[in-house]
C-alpha cells in the first residue's frame, strides 16, 4: 500500500512538474503588446497618420503568423511582407522613415529585415525566369514531387507539408509571383478566378479563401491608391496655398516700402530762415 502510495505521488509531482513547464512555455510567448513595445522604441518618429493602420496590422499579422507552433517561414511568405510594406508605404513622407519603419517592423517579431528583402528578392527573380502561366503550372507540377531552383524548392516545401500554415502574407507573394510572370492574366477576373482555383487545388489549399484574399489585397491596394492621390491633391493645393499667401506677403511688403518712399518724397523742404543782420 505504502508502495503504491509513492508511485502516486511520484506521478503527481511529475505531472505538476509537466503542467509548470507548459504554463512557464505559454507565459514565454510574445505577445502583440510586447511587439507593438519593441516597434516603437526602435522606430521613435511618428508614424503618418494614413499610413499607421497599415504598419500597424502588418506587423500584428507577422506576430501572430510567427507565434504559431505550425508556422514555417519561407521566401514566397518572405515576398508577401515586403511587398505588402513597398506598396502600401508608397509616397510615405519623409522618405528618409521608411527604412526605419520596415527594419522596426521586422525586428519587433524578431526577425532579420535584411533575410527577408534578399529572399523576397531572390524568389521574385526565380518566377521572372518563369516564360509563361503555363510554364509556372507545369513547375508546380513537378514541385509535387522533388525541389529545383529557389521558387520550386518553395512549392515543393509547402505542397509536402501536411501541417502548412496558411496565410494572407503567403497568397500576397504567389499574387506577386503570378503577377511577375504574367501580369495581364490577373486583369480579367474570370482567368484570374480560374488561375487560382487551379494554384489552390494544387497546393492543397481552400480555393474560396484564396480568392477570397486575393480580392480583398487588390482591394486595399486600389483604396490605399485613392488615398494617396488625395493625400497628393491635398499636400499640393496645401503648398499652393502657402505659396499664394508668401506672395501676397511680399506684395504687401513691397507696397509698404513704396508708400513710406513716396511719403519721404513729397514732404516740403524747411525754408531757410530769413537774414535778420541789419545793415
Amino acid at each position: 500500500m505504502n508502495r503504491l502510495a509513492k508511485r502516486l505521488r511520484s506521478v503527481t509531482i511529475s505531472w505538476q512538474s509537466v503542467l509548470k513547464e507548459e504554463r512557464l512555455l505559454v507565459n514565454n510567448v510574445r505577445t502583440v503588446s510586447d511587439t507593438k513595445r519593441a516597434f516603437y522604441s526602435t522606430h521613435t518618429r511618428p508614424i503618418n497618420a494614413i499610413y499607421r493602420r497599415v504598419v500597424e496590422e502588418l506587423m500584428v499579422e507577422t506576430h501572430l503568423l510567427l507565434v504559431n507552433v505550425d508556422f514555417v517561414y519561407d521566401a514566397i511568405y518572405a515576398l508577401g511582407v515586403v511587398s505588402v510594406f513597398d506598396r502600401f508605404m508608397t509616397g510615405y513622407e519623409p522618405e528618409s522613415d521608411k527604412q526605419s519603419i520596415y527594419s522596426a517592423i521586422i525586428q519587433a517579431v524578431g526577425a532579420d529585415p535584411g533575410q527577408y528583402r534578399r529572399d523576397a528578392e531572390a524568389i521574385l527573380a526565380a518566377a521572372q525566369n518563369v516564360a509563361s502561366i503555363d510554364a509556372f503550372k507545369s513547375l508546380l507540377e513537378e514541385a509535387k514531387t522533388n525541389g529545383g531552383d529557389a521558387l520550386k524548392s518553395n512549392l515543393h516545401q509547402v505542397i509536402t507539408n501536411p501541417k502548412f500554415k496558411y496565410s494572407r502574407l503567403f497568397t500576397t507573394g504567389l499574387y506577386n509571383i503570378v503577377e511577375s510572370i504574367d501580369g495581364d492574366v490577373l486583369k480579367d477576373k474570370d482567368k484570374r478566378e480560374a488561375l487560382l482555383n487551379e494554384l489552390a487545388e494544387n497546393l492543397g489549399f481552400n480555393h474560396e479563401l484564396l480568392l477570397k484574399d486575393v480580392e480583398l489585397y487588390r482591394s486595399n491596394l486600389e483604396k490605399m491608391a485613392q488615398a494617396q492621390a488625395v493625400m497628393k491633391d491635398m499636400v499640393e493645393a496645401e503648398k499652393k496655398k502657402k505659396a499664394k499667401r508668401e506672395q501676397e506677403k511680399l506684395a504687401k511688403a513691397k507696397s509698404a516700402e513704396s508708400t513710406d518712399a513716396a511719403s519721404t518724397d513729397s514732404e516740403p523742404t524747411p525754408a531757410e530762415p530769413a537774414d535778420s543782420t541789419a545793415d
